[in-house]
């Protein structure tokens, strides 16, 4: 017979309550955390700028039940919705998410840490408005928050490091996506320790909090992958972040958390979901992610492949005129993006195509550069793309591997070389970091303030963009700026 298991209630899992000092520390960041965070916050909004352009994003948009509006309710930036914070988080997620251009993070496992903006923004937005009013907000009926200041865009800057380095560290070396699992487990993970910290909870409130985010498993990597890539990917972030601001208000009721959710023998997450591996952070938690993560600043593509991206536009002069006369494309890579990218046969919809690192580097070639637009199906229909995809070939280059996880380098890197019919071939072109990497950042972030400004004059017209620029040109004054005045500057 098998011992009895004991009932006694066990000690929390280190790593919730590592999380939860984390959350609740006083700010960690030094100046480059906060001045790439004030750029970070920048990008993620024009990223959801832009993905107000489509129809297939805004369907989704507003509140769960049509027509309602909350009274100091968290707004959505470039929408007239007013909605509950958990709503609204997803809301804002989702445009967020929706064109794969915000920022990346790439290790052991993938993702997207500004995809916690949804949690943030919505949560501080929610508290900010109420506190101007005088209004006490709670979870179910409970004021928690009665006499709390108001919040400035400062504070979310804070937040946005510390979900940012939540998510990005137990990337580093635990591989979620290796047990079919998705990444954004991680951002729910992220976005409730930063959410209940927001709402003023106490540390037992946040380790309980974060429980229940381990607690609901995760969603499978199916929409990522062929035969089932689909546009879930595009929304699955926005429902993990606004998740985690519902999970953190029920822990602000004194809802019970489940201290070894993680580590339970037969029924904890590592034993369900894992392997029996344990999950562990891999160095301390601090600002490291913040001051290392990718920017998409040139290509709305899948990370992986912004390189190989930059190498075809660089060989595109040489290529365009002469498409017919290719006969071959050798594309070398890491062993991270042949997982992930390396598609072959049909691609069946803009989901699809986004994560097809053939694809992508053919529209490169072909005209030059890449958009959003490129994904759609009547870009698609072009014979010319199918048959340059066709005619590569992939190979993986074990340093390039090597190099990707190395903390040190963090490289993405790709090259390309195209042969031609008369026996004469293009130079290989290698780029092994995109121009959103660190070691790339004077290059990148002009041309970041490019993109945010560009996409601000799309949805807001030029006055309130250069408006809007200003004030992100000022750390002193964005950073103590009210965030229901900042997000009002969003008003759609």
């Amino acid at each position: 017979m098998s011992s009895p298991v004991s009932n006694e209630r066990p000690p929390p899992d280190q790593l919730l309550v590592d999380i939860a000092n984390y959350a609740l520390s006083r700010d960690p960041a030094g100046d480059e955390a906060r001045s790439t965070a004030r750029w970070c916050l920048a990008d993620t909004l024009a990223c959801g700028m832009l993905a107000l352009e489509y129809p297939a994003c805004t369907k989704l948009l507003g509140p769960v039940v049509p027509g309602t509006r909350i009274e100091n309710g968290a707004r959505v930036p470039g929408t007239a919705f007013e909605l509950d914070p958990v709503q609204a988080a997803f809301n804002i997620g989702t445009l967020v998410r929706w064109l794969d251009f915000n920022d990346t993070w790439l290790a052991a496992e993938w993702g997207h840490p500004s995809d916690n903006l949804g949690a943030i923004l919505a949560t501080a937005d929610w508290l900010d408005r109420n506190a101007a009013a005088g209004t006490a907000v709670g979870a179910f009926g409970t004021s928690f928050d009665q006499g709390r200041p108001g919040l400035t865009v400062g504070d979310v800057l804070a937040a946005m490091i510390r979900a940012h380095e939540i998510q990005g560290i137990l990337a580093l070396e635990n591989s979620f996506n290796r047990v079919g699992l998705d990444h954004v487990l991680l951002v729910r993970v992220a976005s409730t320790a930063v959410a209940a910290a927001m709402l003023g909870a106490t540390r037992e409130q946040v380790v309980n909090a974060v429980s229940h985010a381990w607690l609901d498993g995760s969603a499978l990597r199916t929409y990522r992958h062929a035969p089932n890539t689909g546009s879930r990917k595009s929304w699955a972030a926005g429902d993990a972040t606004s998740r985690g601001v519902r999970l953190a208000l029920i822990a602000m009721t004194g809802e019970m958390g489940y201290p070894s959710v993680l580590s339970a023998k037969t029924w904890g997450f590592q034993d369900v979901s894992f392997r029996g591996a344990p999950v562990r952070l891999a160095r301390p938690l601090g600002s490291y992610v913040m001051e290392n993560v990718l920017f998409k600043i040139s290509f709305p593509a899948e990370f992986h492949a912004q390189t190989a991206v930059e190498c075809a536009v660089r060989l595109h002069p040489l290529v365009g005129h002469r498409l017919e006369k290719v006969t071959r494309v050798e594309l070398t890579t890491h062993e991270s993006a042949i997982r992930i990218i390396d598609k072959k046969g049909p691609l069946h919809n803009p989901a699809d195509r986004d994560h097809c690192i053939q694809y992508m580097t053919a529209i490169g070639l072909i005209f030059g550069n890449l958009t959003a637009d490129d994904y759609e199906d009547q870009v698609a229909q072009d014979p010319r793309i199918d048959e340059m995809r066709a005619k590569m070939t992939i190979s993986e280059d074990p340093q390039y591997s090597r190099d990707y996880l190395d903390p040190e380098k963090r490289s993405i890197a790709n090259s390309v070389q195209v042969f031609f019919s008369d026996g004469s071939k293009t130079e290989r072109i290698e780029v092994h970091f995109p121009i959103g990497h660190r070691r790339r950042r004077g290059e990148g972030i002009p041309l970041l303030i490019k993109k945010a400004e560009a996409a601000f004059r799309l949805r807001l017209g030029d006055e309130r963009a250069a408006w809007i620029m200003g004030i992100f040109s000022s750390p002193a004054r964005l950073e103590t700026m009210p965030v229901r005045e900042f997000v009002d500057l969003f008003a759609g």
